[in-house]
């Protein structure tokens, strides 16, 4: 005869560590209370729910509609470091979709993050940053990041987070910087990237390089360039068994190069055979700055004469396969065969 029994084990499909979620239009709001419960396990719960729904454009929306980005800034400040982390990780994939990103510029969510700067959770922060690095990617999103004061504190974070997290800082402050470079400047950013220059992490000295070249753009940031002698750095990068690095390093010259201080300074460090190395780059980016570069320096008497004899190869890359080397190999060569 047959006989009844119930299994001691849950069923496989679930997870004990999620709240149930709601059907159709009730799930978001369900969840939404319960972020507001005063339960911790329910908090718990329901951040674990929320990870996997906004992946999803859509349900991104309707949360921030009906108020979840209001109830996620409260849970930053909870006492529980894995509702935080939690917390953190529902913005930072919220933040991969457009509707999420001016979400957080609506709700004033960067003052929020913020305040986890330096929470003692890695976790915490390394979600943080990215969620800063994604918002960047938006033009407003950046300069969100600036009017918010915030520079000045990533800036100064370089020289104490973790690697994988300086990283997200370097990508971050790239985008903020080609916004408004000004507080960067004032904190004495140029000196810390000379540093990152220098680093033995090789996604580390590519996003330095990168970063700088966003800082060279305004005056004051060539000045600083030239001031704390970062131009030899530069130089010495050109030939970086990273093509990437070297590209960076060419792009940051470039700019660095508009000025005639800047011009002397690279053409005392010999920078015009790593650069003519570079015109045979299989990067499209480095072979583009580097031809760039070397028209800065064929502006100054000296580097026309050195770069006289390498206007072949100009004249070959003159048939790249990309137009904006192209045009830059004309304008090279009208630059190095000017007569006065």
């Amino acid at each position: 005869m047959a006989h009844t029994r119930i299994s001691m084990y849950l069923p496989p499909d679930v997870n004990p560590t999620q709240a149930a979620i709601a059907y159709g239009c009730r799930a978001l709001p369900k969840l939404n209370e319960e972020l507001q419960s005063e339960d911790l396990l329910t908090r718990q719960k329901a951040l674990m729910a929320l990870c996997d729904l906004v992946h999803d454009p859509e349900h991104v929306y309707v949360a921030i509609n009906i108020g979840c980005l209001e109830s996620l800034k409260a849970l930053l400040k909870d006492s529980n470091h894995m509702v935080r982390i939690k917390t953190t990780e529902v913005l930072c994939i919220m933040a991969t979709h457009n509707v999420g990103r001016e979400g957080f510029l609506k709700h004033d969510i960067i003052a929020a993050l913020s305040g986890l700067l330096n929470d003692p959770q890695t976790a915490c922060r390394e979600n943080l940053h990215l969620a800063f690095k994604r918002l960047a990617q938006l033009p407003s999103g950046a300069l969100g990041i600036v009017s918010s004061g915030l520079i000045h504190s990533l800036v100064w974070k370089l020289q104490k987070e973790e690697e994988r997290i300086q990283e997200l800082l370097l990508d971050t402050l790239a985008a903020c910087l080609l916004e408004d470079a000004t507080e960067a400047l004032n904190s004495r950013v140029v000196l810390f990237l000379k540093e990152k220059l220098l680093s033995g992490n090789d996604n580390i000295r590519s996003k330095a390089a990168c970063t700088l070249m966003a800082v060279s753009i305004p005056l004051e940031g060539k000045k600083q360039v030239c001031q704390y002698d970062v131009i030899p750095i530069l130089v010495h990068l050109l030939k970086d068994k990273v093509e990437e690095v070297q590209a960076n390093a060419a792009g940051a010259l470039m700019y660095a190069t508009v000025t005639t201080e800047g011009k002397y300074a690279a053409l005392d460090a010999e920078a015009i055979q790593p650069l003519l190395q570079l015109l045979s780059s299989p990067l499209r980016k480095a072979r583009l700055n580097a031809v760039k570069a070397l028209t800065m320096l064929a502006e100054a008497p000296e580097g026309r004469r050195l770069l006289q004899i390498s206007v072949p190869t100009f004249r070959d890359l003159e048939v790249d396969t990309s137009e904006a080397v192209q045009r830059a190999a004309q304008v090279a060569i009208e630059v190095i065969e000017w007569k006065p």
